[in-house]
């Protein structure tokens, strides 16, 4: 092909021209004359105009950054799914514009089909499909997106998500739209297989167990379901990997995890593919930068010697244990000590012959200081109750162990959402190693009502009982601090009044935990009186002439102890009952006229470190030992208790002959009116549970229970009062004779020990926890459980494996206002006295307790 260089040259040029004078061509500026509205919208023209910027009178250039501005302004309002903007005409130097747009359409009606009409809702809400929003295709598309990622986390891989509008015509010309959201979530994808390939070191069931999350079906499994969920499963592959890593294989790693399933039959096949590497050992281990603690002391913590398997999982966890904030790590040996600006980093610096040598690179950094501690968000409690607790001080040196123990001590006052403490850093300053420490509370509910009425006991029942855990007795005449009661000073306030045709009953307690408001020294006080009437079989209703009372007062001290650690309390008690019966003659008491006294001092040991929200411990344990005493009596009286238990054992026998013998009766009644006119004996108790983590939010706790009365003089025998009753739901009944009630769900209350009450017990429980919600309102948690224990009468009868045994089901709801509430289902494997098959279901109601 010939090409004509001459014509060439002659287009080139005339193209270079063309171009060059549009480059070079000035832009006019023109003056914005008037700007018009047009197309399908219910915005007024002045609100558009203002909004775009396009202002009559100003200077703009055509075309210009002026009008791209404000196209783009318009669209990033997401209120139009159309914008254009005109010239209409110019004169002289003055254009004319008209903006142009379409309205979004507005949802009317949302119509949801595919699941419970009671997870609407949340579906609503999550989406933001309230009615009224604008309707885009980023609104549908990502709400489908979010929807089928959502079930597909819960296993449901095969959710499909279906979304369609229906334009409505209206007579305002308003653009309005039908949404129809489809939801099919499917059947839940089953795990039927889980195969490794290249795994020879380690057992294919050992790293079944290595996967927490992912399971194959297994109909004997009920805590764990198999279901696959992508999330756990990769956590899961995680985890695969660190077991190799706890077992020296450092370079262990997933090349390829595979996923197989049919859609008929919803099971599903993984095949995992590793590759396990070489076995290692640890070499030489060397610290460096280190001058705070000497590499003994390192070595102390780390526990690692030269020889031993390579552990990296151990490793991390000796460096800087993430799962524990109160671990015995290296990180927290300096973080407790001052080193806020510390940092420990193992670094490997040779793997010759599959044998690893550590350097330990320490930098510890200035040690730092509290400047300032602050607390926000305290309205009703006043800040000396929460400085009091507080273990960080100004001036003090930083340890993150006393920042921890100040949340738990916060939570455990039970005035503030534990879930919500946190401690805020305020002006770190590496440079000067000062820092200010902000702590952030939430105020709850701390005052709890029980007002309630309920048919129990032969009768109805009305109880009204106030609970005012953050009193403060100070302003009680201060009539502007009742807002209803006065408050904000950590003092307990409790009264509580409860008849029916049957009793009465009423107490008042009163705590101080602050005596003296310089040491946490607790004071307390309690004054009760009951009065119950014997039950007439005949006309079935309350013989008021019989009566049976009870008056008591206690008061108490509790110290908190420095030694062996100041999680312990020394708590010391003195108290009074007077036990007074009028013509009270039952199966109960060998004596129905006359009184009996109670003078006793008790002392306690208890240890609680339990984790920071004390309705839903996560960790730590609670343990309590008491021992309660009355004076011997019978050491220094003149009475032959010997002779007068062997008269009385004669008057039974006459009593066995001749039933109407009133004379033996009643000298019967007269001995034992004599022994027990001072109560004496003494009393042992031990209590205690712990709480494990298991998972993010499953807790195990175990408990343990024991009890024991005692007599000093076996003549004189054990008291009638101060006995154990062990069944149901722990809950006090109408007969108020000084007894303490112990629970063992799966039994009626009360019918594990004999008429008389039991001198001896023990319980054992293992309870499992799992949260279902721990907000601020309402903490509410399901548990299943696990019991036994039993009642014995003399210490010769004791077993400890002799056990009625239970386990069930429960629910607990804790709202601040009106204390615990829950419900359980306990089911009894063992028989009760007197029967002969499985005792089975028992419901239980649970007010006020916590177990």
């Amino acid at each position: 092909m010939k090409i004509d260089f001459k014509k060439f040259t002659y287009v080139f040029l005339l193209f270079s021209v063309s171009v060059f004078s549009q480059l070079t061509e000035k832009k006019q500026a023109y003056v914005i004359g008037e700007v018009s509205i047009s197309g399908n919208t219910t915005f007024s023209p002045q609100t558009i105009v203002t909004y775009s910027g396009l202002v009559e009178g100003d200077k703009i250039t055509i075309p210009g950054e002026k009008i791209s501005s404000a196209i783009k302004k318009l669209w990033s309002s997401n209120l139009f799914s159309s914008i254009e903007v005109y010239e209409t005409k110019k004169i002289n130097d003055t254009v004319f514009l008209e903006i142009a747009l379409v309205d979004l359409p507005e949802l009317t009606n949302l119509t949801i089909t595919g699941i419970k009409q009671n997870k609407t809702e949340d579906i609503i809400k999550e989406n933001k499909l309230q009615n009224g929003v604008k309707v885009t295709e980023n609104l549908i598309t990502t709400t489908k997106n979010y929807l089928e990622n959502t079930y597909r986390k819960k296993g449901f891989l095969n959710a499909k998500i279906t979304i369609k509008t229906e334009e409505i015509i209206d007579t305002i010309n308003k653009s309005r739209v039908n949404m129809f959201l489809d939801i099919n979530k499917g059947s839940k994808v089953k795990i039927e297989e889980i195969s490794f390939i290249g795994n020879e070191k380690i057992k294919t069931k050992t790293l079944l167990k290595a996967m927490k999350n992912t399971k194959v079906k297994n109909i004997f499994r009920v805590l764990k379901r198999s279901k696959f969920i992508k999330g756990d499963f990769k956590e899961d592959l995680v985890g695969v990997v660190d077991k190799y890593k706890e077992n020296g294989y450092r370079d262990a790693r997933i090349i390829l995890d595979t996923l197989t399933y049919d859609n008929d039959t919803n099971m599903a096949k993984i095949s995992v593919k590793l590759e396990e590497g070489d076995k290692y050992t640890y070499g030489a281990i060397n610290y460096l930068g280190n001058t705070v603690y000497s590499d003994s002391q390192l070595n102390q913590i780390l526990k690692i010697n030269e020889g031993d398997t390579y552990n990296g999982v151990e490793l991390e966890k000796r460096i800087a244990d993430s799962s524990d904030p109160d671990a015995n790590d290296l990180s927290n040996l300096y973080q407790n000590n001052g080193y806020l600006f510390s940092s420990v980093t193992p670094v490997e610096v040779s793997a010759d012959g599959n044998i690893i040598d550590l350097e330990i690179r320490v930098n510890e950094g200035k040690p730092a200081y509290f400047n300032n501690i602050t607390v926000v968000g305290n309205e009703k409690t006043n800040d000396h109750v929460i400085y009091r607790e507080i273990r960080t001080r100004p001036g003090q040196l930083y340890s993150k162990a006393n920042v921890m123990r100040t949340l738990r001590e916060l939570g455990q006052l039970g005035y503030f959402d534990a879930q919500q403490i946190s401690p805020d850093f305020k002006n770190v300053n590496p440079g000067d190693g000062t820092l200010d420490m902000e702590y952030s509370v939430v105020e709850s509910g701390s005052s709890q009502i029980e007002l309630q009425g309920g048919y129990g006991g032969g009768g109805f029942i009305g109880t009204l009982g106030l609970s005012f855990n953050n009193f403060a007795i100070k302003d009680i005449f201060k009539k502007e601090a009742y807002k209803p009661v006065p408050m904000g000073d950590g003092q307990k306030l409790a009264l509580r009044l409860q008849s029916s045709r049957f009793y009465t009953m009423n107490s008042f307690s009163f705590t101080e935990p602050w005596l003296g408001g310089k040491k946490p020294v607790q004071f307390n006080v309690q004054l009760s009186q009951t009065k119950q009437f014997l039950y007439n079989p005949v006309t079935r209703n309350a013989d008021k002439s019989r009566s049976f009372n009870i008056s008591g007062l206690s008061v108490g001290l509790a110290k908190r102890l420095s030694e062996p650690d100041d999680y312990f309390t020394l708590s010391q008690a003195v108290s009074f009952q007077y036990y007074d019966l009028n013509n009270y003659n039952t199966g109960l008491f060998t004596f129905g006229d006359g009184s009996s006294n109670n003078l006793a001092y008790t002392v306690g040991l208890s240890r609680n470190n339990t984790f920071t929200d004390p309705i839903y411990p996560t960790g730590g344990s609670n343990f309590s030992f008491s021992a309660k005493f009355t004076f011997p009596y019978s050491s220094v009286s003149n009475v032959d208790y010997s002779g007068l238990k062997t008269e009385r054992e004669g008057l039974v026998d006459e009593l066995i002959i001749d039933p109407s013998n009133t004379t033996a009766s009643d000298r019967i009644a007269q001995i034992d009116q004599l022994k027990f006119q001072w109560l004496e004996y003494y009393k042992f108790k031990f209590k205690g549970e712990w709480y494990t983590a298991l998972t993010k939010k499953l807790v195990l706790k175990p408990s343990i229970e024991f009890g024991f009365l005692g007599a000093y003089n076996n003549d004189r025998g054990v008291v009638p009062f101060e006995r154990f009753f062990l069944g149901g739901d722990g809950l006090g009944t109408y007969s108020l004779d000084g007894r303490e009630t112990i629970a063992l769900r799966g039994y009626p209350n009360q019918s594990l020990s004999s008429q008389d009450g039991g001198s001896i017990y023990n319980k054992y429980s293992l309870e499992l926890r799992y949260p279902i919600s721990l907000g601020q309102t309402a903490k509410v948690y399901a548990l299943a459980f696990m019991e036994g224990g039993s009642s014995f009468n003399n210490f010769k009868d004791y077993n400890p494996f002799e056990l009625k045994r239970s386990a069930g089901i429960g629910v607990r709801l804790f709202m601040p206002a009106f204390g615990l509430l829950g419900i359980d289902f306990g089911h009894g494997f063992d028989p009760l006295v007197g029967e002969t098959d499985k005792h089975g279901w028992e419901t239980h109601f649970i007010i006020g307790q916590n177990f």
